[in-house]
């Protein structure tokens, strides 16, 4: 036992100088046994959490053993539970918990487009009819179908209309995405349309004016380049998606070229890399440039660049998150510290789940530091061997490009795959084609035409600009409608993506040979991944769809309505089927399955056979009969959300209920919310 404590005890000292980037992984691991909790945790116990952390910390602070790392990372896992519980109940707000359809009034702070590309607007300062202010949510999203909208909304308006709001529903399938959780960390409690115009209730306050500039740089940039080439620029600099079609949202997302649109990492490190390099260049020339620091007066002005720009984009979270990655190792460049290194990437990682600690469990998180952790641990394994990349300028910059390409690529594809469920098999190709002409043209040409706007010259960068998106939205075009361009992929099991993030971290951060066990959690992760299966059964929450898993795919109840649901069901089958063609295999299931659908067919219910199920998204009437079978009506829903159902081989129907799954937590239980 001796020998087996020293052996473990000089693995951690081989170790010595590179357990820092351990800490975020730690730190990762209790924010998700957080979320995976089945039941909320008191205030006192996070409380009791928090402290226990610190005592932890005191004592790996006081302890010089080889052990100490130990006592660290328990303390790191103990605090992220704490953490996590404490930022749930910071953002805790009402929810609305009826359905509601009345007047709205409220203030414009965001405009964006759904699913099925609709203007949307989310409000704060709401008002609703005779609901209390320690009622009425916080904050809702609206989106406007009405043929004549009114006013077009802005930044900052108080409008008002008439909307139809209900609680932002639950996971589509037991054990999905659930988009409770998601809204209660935005601060939603409401989500709903609205088919009458927008009236405009008070004009923009002061208080929005970077809002409003954001809007303004917008019409800006598409009265300069009209069309989806203007709709693609104004994401790139203001983050405003409102102006880009739905078809190139769709073709970019099938060539893996999506990320393009959101301000994150690659934005804001190609916007900073331009401003430190323009810098830097400029002091040099300068005739007392060799007197300066120029190297760190380069990174302080970068470093505001990219303040403006995480100001200019809306700071959303993936903006934010890129802004802490290009902080981190800007400062470090005034520090006189290695820039881009491991280390960094922890640092970076840290900031970030300690504002935020719901983006772990959200893909822009893992995809983005999954794909800068594995940029930088190659290129360093690269720098610190004997490989050379071609000498020759040119080629060691088309060799930087094609490898970086590959690792990114490979890196998140796991992630992708994982969370949209389909691959992009030629998202390598279309990335080689278009990500060097961002750095090179778009970027510098859009930081140009936002500097000279202010002098009426904006057009002089924006053509340049727009000229580049061209090229890179007719990749996605082309590239897109390619035979086999997008191949769809089944959603995997729970402890997939644990596990594999698991085996990768300790590849990549163990620092011997010992590091190849990170494959065995690797490879169980792909053979549960290949061994997943669907559920036989699935009934959306309130009972207006169901699909079964047959012998040429899932067939569905209906061929329209409820079209969100079910295409997250048939894309997390990996299928590739379309809603009406599933529906047109509903016929041919020949199983004892019934689905009824609105009250007027719930009314003329007449019983069942013996072993069917019934499945109504209206109450069915009690009928006497002398057969048994199985009803899931509206009443039975409302108590238990969406269902997985399968079939044992003596016929009976074995129910697992969303509710269950997702357990009494704060976003879906009204008594936790009450009791706070």
């Amino acid at each position: 036992m001796a020998r087996l404590r020293d052996v473990f005890a000089n693995l951690l000292l081989s170790q010595q100088g590179m357990l820092f980037p351990f800490v975020p992984v730690f730190l990762s691991i209790g924010i998700g046994l957080y979320f995976a909790l089945r039941t909320e945790p008191s205030i006192w116990a996070l409380s009791a959490l928090a402290a226990c952390a610190a005592v932890l910390l005191m004592l790996y602070l006081r302890n010089r053993s080889a052990f100490a790392p130990l006592i660290s990372a328990l303390a790191m896992v103990t605090f992220g539970v704490a953490l996590a519980g404490t930022r749930a109940h910071l953002v805790a707000g009402p929810v609305l918990d009826f359905r509601y359809y009345g007047p709205v009034t409220g203030r414009v702070v965001a405009i964006d487009r759904s699913a099925s590309d609709a203007l949307r607007i989310t409000l704060d300062r709401v008002l609703l009819t005779n609901l209390p202010l320690s009622e009425t949510p916080a904050r809702i999203r609206l989106s406007l179908h009405a043929k004549y909208p009114g006013i077009p909304p802005e930044p900052g308006q108080t409008i008002m209309t008439t909307a139809h709001l209900s609680p932002p529903g639950g996971a589509v399938e037991p054990g999905g995405f659930d988009f409770r959780r998601h809204a209660w960390f935005l601060r939603l409690g409401a989500v709903g349309y609205t088919r009458v115009p927008l009236v405009l209730w008070e004009e923009a306050g002061h208080n929005k004016r970077l809002f409003q500039m954001r809007m303004a740089i917008s019409k800006q940039v598409q009265n300069a380049l009209p069309g989806h080439t203007g709709g693609v620029a104004t994401a790139i600099i203001t983050g405003d998606r409102s102006a880009i079609p739905k078809p190139v949202l769709q073709d970019l997302r099938d060539t893996n070229l999506a990320h393009l649109l959101a301000i994150s990492g690659l934005h804001m490190g190609l916007v900073s890399a331009f401003a430190f390099g323009v810098l830097r260049l400029g002091l040099l020339l300068s005739p007392n440039g060799q007197r300066w620091p120029i190297k760190k007066i380069a990174a302080a002005g970068a470093l505001g660049v990219a303040a403006v720009y995480l100001a200019l984009s809306g700071g959303n979270v993936a903006t934010e998150r890129a802004f802490v990655m290009v902080a981190v190792m800007l400062v470090a460049i005034l520090l006189n510290r290695r820039a881009i290194s491991l280390r960094a990437v922890a640092l970076a990682a840290l900031i970030v789940l300690l504002l935020r600690p719901e983006a772990l469990i959200g893909p822009g998180f893992q995809m983005s530091f999954a794909a800068t952790t594995a940029l930088v641990a190659v290129f360093g394994a690269i720098r610190d061997s004997s490989l050379d990349f071609p000498r020759h300028r040119l080629l060691r910059g088309a060799a930087s490009v094609l490898l970086s390409s590959a690792v990114a690529g490979a890196a998140t594809a796991p992630f992708a795959m994982a969370h949209f469920n389909q691959i992009a098999q030629y998202g390598l190709l279309a990335n080689l084609l278009t990500v060097p002409l961002m750095g090179v043209v778009v970027i510098p040409a859009a930081v140009l035409g936002v500097l000279l706007m202010p002098f009426g010259l904006e057009s002089i960068g924006l053509t340049v600009m727009g000229l580049g998106l061209d090229w890179i939205l007719s990749v996605a075009e082309v590239i897109a409608r390619w035979p086999g361009a997008v191949r769809p992929v089944m959603t995997p099991g729970p402890s997939v993506l644990p596990l594999l993030s698991v085996g990768t971290v300790f590849l990549i951060l163990w620092q011997n040979r010992l590091r190849v066990l990170g494959l065995i959690p690797v490879a169980c992760a792909m053979g549960l991944w290949l061994q997943s299966e669907r559920p036989d059964i699935l009934v959306a929450e309130q009972g207006q769809l169901v699909g079964v898993m047959g012998h040429h795919g899932r067939a569905l109840s209906r061929a329209k309505g409820a079209g969100f649901i079910a295409g997250v069901w048939l894309e997390n089958d990996g299928q590739g089927l379309e809603q009406a063609e599933a529906a047109s295999l509903w016929d041919t299931l020949g199983l004892p399955i019934q689905h009824i659908h609105g009250k007027r067919n719930a009314a003329r219910f007449k019983g069942c056979s013996e072993g069917a199920l019934i499945i109504s998204s209206a109450d069915l009437p009690d009928q006497p009969t002398d057969k048994t079978c199985t009803v899931l009506d509206a009443e039975y829903l409302a108590h238990t959300g969406s269902l997985a159902i399968t079939r044992d081989p003596n016929g009976a129907w074995h129910i697992e209920k969303a509710r269950d799954r997702s357990g009494a937590r704060l976003w879906n239980d009204p008594s936790l919310r009450k009791a706070q």
